[in-house]
């Protein structure tokens, strides 16, 4: 746009030979205007259209200077968002990374756990089918034996036929000593010469009932071997049992343990994957933005020096034009002037000059009253209805000024509502993000702590009835004991007796058969009276030899077998009550052993939940009070945010209209609509 300099003023003036035709104030024919007059006129007009232009540009630049802080101001707020969220992502890549390799080294471990428990499983079954085996042949071979002699005494004592061959199948047996053995085939020997030969009666039956005695002790001894050796298996099946489940059980942990990790890995990774994802998106808009932000600058900088010029231009412009148009105005210029004019009509062109201004303001005025009421009814705008109020009542050179203030306060009131609308968008979409991530989390958080609560509950249950269990197989442990010192106590009383009972027959018949050997006989028994009778003839008959009737050593022997008997009886009932016993206590101690593993076992695992709600609980107090943080902040927001009346679009709308509406209002003023 050109500027219009006083060089170029003063050519024009020297080209004019009359008045102006164009000029706005219409004269009549006779008029006649100085060319000094007309000169002032135009420079008048040239100063006002200058001053003018560098307004609107003033307006035009405060636009664009909003403009480019705005986009600078949003862009440097997005490039350091995605700064942080770069250096967030790049933080969740190393940990999720770094989570992934330590859950990968946990599963090596167990996997490696799971193949030793597994190995020591098979070798300890392996061991145990082997132990099992050679318990299997020895109990053959001892119940083999047992039975053999069995059936040897039996045939040794009804003196049966195939005495020799029961014999002969009890020498068979590899546990039976080689003396037993040799005393064996010498009876066999013997035996097989019985009916050949004439016999020897007291030999055979001496030789008979030493080998029953043998057969018997030696049956004794392998009973009770056999005995031990099923009480050495039990033991070890019980040790065997505890390993077994303590390893599978061990290796059904590490397996779950192993799939979980595993899951967890594959996450991880997943999660990796998607991080790096959104870091190279977010790095390709963190370039776009700071390439934005670098032009924008340029541009904006740019603009801003070609303003500045133009403004100190026009401002020079503005001075030079004042100066020129005081010196006109001089004495030295006007008052030479008006010795060549006649003053009446100059007096007349004044006085017609203010009056036809004076009428042309006031139509300008309510032209503009008219105006800005126009446009305030149809948009609904106070400010216009007050900017209107304000032209109709100030003073007419206030008014251009007033509405060049309104339209300024206009675009300031533009810029800063710009600027809190970006400030509420984006605080408004952080907080919605953070509520939603928080409530996401507070919800995640409370279903776990109900999962691990329902767990605890569920442990605390199980290892209540397990102890309960447990209270209650001591308590039958400890009954049995009682009743197995009371039955032990008795049957240690009945043998007691009954040994004693044995030394007194003992010693009777010990008595007795001292005396027989002095008297050379045996005391004679006592009967009824027809026996004494009887025994007084053959008294008479015959010479007194005592020991001739046995009948007393023969209820003494008896009596001494009776109690021989009830010690035996005794005492197997005894051992047969005590090996209940310790069976029952062995295996309530295996039960009470399992149940003690199973409830320490849970009580570890109802720690880890407990432990594990603790920290659940802590981490939901952190998170809901981040999330009452949020929700509190939406609430300072929602005001000037959320709850206006009117939208910021149409905020903006009925503002711009506004503005129009005043620089249309000015131009009516400034007279730039008039034809």
């Amino acid at each position: 746009m050109g500027f219009i300099s006083i060089l170029t003023i003063a050519t024009l003036v020297l080209q004019m030979g009359v008045p102006a035709t164009g000029a706005r104030i219409s004269l009549q024919a006779h008029t006649k205007v100085t060319p000094i007059q007309k000169v002032l006129e135009m420079m008048g007009e040239a100063l006002a259209k200058g001053k003018k232009e560098k307004n609107v540009e003033e307006v035009e630049f405060a636009k664009f200077k909003a403009f480019c802080e705005d986009v600078i101001s949003d862009t440097t707020k997005d490039i350091e968002v995605g700064g942080k969220k770069i250096e967030q992502l790049n933080a969740d890549i190393l940990k999720a990374e770094s989570d992934a390799k330590m859950l990968g080294e946990e599963v090596a471990a167990l996997t490696a756990q799971v193949a030793t428990d597994e190995q020591d499983l098979a070798e300890a079954t392996a061991i145990r089918e082997k132990e099992k085996a050679d318990y299997d042949a020895t109990h053959a071979d001892y119940s083999g034996s047992i039975d053999a002699i069995e059936r040897a005494i039996a045939a040794l004592k009804s003196r049966e036929g195939d005495v020799p061959q029961s014999l002969l199948q009890v020498t068979a047996s590899k546990r039976i000593p080689q003396a037993t053995k040799a005393a064996i085939e010498s009876f066999v020997e013997m035996a097989s010469h019985e009916f050949s030969e004439a016999p020897e009666a007291n030999a055979y039956e001496n030789q008979s009932g030493g080998v029953v005695a043998m057969l018997e002790k030696l049956l004794t001894k392998f009973e009770d071997e056999l005995f031990a050796l099923e009480k050495a298996e039990m033991n070890l099946v019980a040790n065997f049992q505890m390993l077994a489940q303590k390893l599978t059980g061990s290796i059904k942990d590490a397996n779950q343990d192993i799939s979980t990790k595993t899951t967890s890995k594959a996450q991880r990774l997943e999660d990796a994957a998607g991080a790096k994802g959104d870091l190279e998106t977010t790095t390709a808009g963190k370039m776009e933005d700071e390439k934005t932000l670098s032009d924008t600058k340029s541009e904006c900088y740019a603009r801003s020096d070609e303003f500045e010029k133009n403004q100190v231009t026009r401002a020079g412009e503005i001075t030079a034009i004042t100066k020129a148009m005081e010196i006109l105005s001089s004495p030295a210029v006007s008052g030479n002037a008006g010795k060549h004019l006649p003053s009446l009509i100059q007096k007349a062109t004044s006085l017609l000059q203010v009056e036809v201004l004076e009428h042309r303001n006031m139509d300008t005025r309510q032209r503009v009253v008219a105006f800005l009421q126009s446009k305030a009814q149809k948009i609904g705008s106070r400010f216009l209805l007050m900017a209107a109020s304000r032209v109709k009542g100030d003073p007419f050179k206030k008014v251009k000024k007033m509405i060049k203030d309104m339209i300024v306060k206009l675009m300031e009131e533009a810029n800063a509502e710009a600027e809190h609308k970006g400030f509420c968008d984006t605080e408004m979409a952080t907080n919605k993000q953070t509520r939603d991530i928080k409530t996401e989390k507070v919800d995640e958080l409370t279903a776990s702590i109900d999962e691990h609560t329902a767990l605890k509950e569920k442990l605390s249950t199980e290892i209540a009835d397990l102890s309960s269990n447990i209270a209650e197989l001591k308590r039958q442990q400890a009954e049995a004991t009682s009743l197995r010192d009371e039955e032990k106590a008795k049957n240690a009383g009945i043998v007691a007796d009954a040994q004693d009972g044995q030394r007194a027959v003992e010693m009777a018949i010990k008595v007795l058969k001292d005396f027989y050997a002095g008297a050379g006989g045996a005391f004679v028994q006592e009967g009824d009276a027809e026996g004494i009778k009887e025994q007084m003839k053959a008294s008479i008959k015959a010479p007194y030899k005592p020991g001739a009737d046995g009948g007393i050593m023969g209820m003494l022997e008896v009596i001494l077998s009776d109690f021989a008997r009830l010690e035996a009886e005794t005492q197997g009932a005894e051992d047969a009550a005590q090996s209940e016993y310790e069976k029952f206590m062995a295996d309530a101690d295996e039960n009470n052993a399992v149940k003690q593993a199973e409830v320490d076992h849970k009580t570890l695992a109802k720690q880890r939940t407990e432990e594990k709600l603790t920290e659940l609980g802590k981490d939901l107090e952190t998170t809901q009070a981040e999330l009452d943080a949020a929700l509190d902040y939406y609430e300072k927001l929602k005001p000037d945010c959320v709850d206006q009346v009117e939208s910021y679009e149409d905020r903006v709308a009925r503002r711009k209209e506004e503005i129009v509406s005043l620089q249309e209002a000015l131009k009516i003023l400034s007279g730039e609509d008039l034809a």
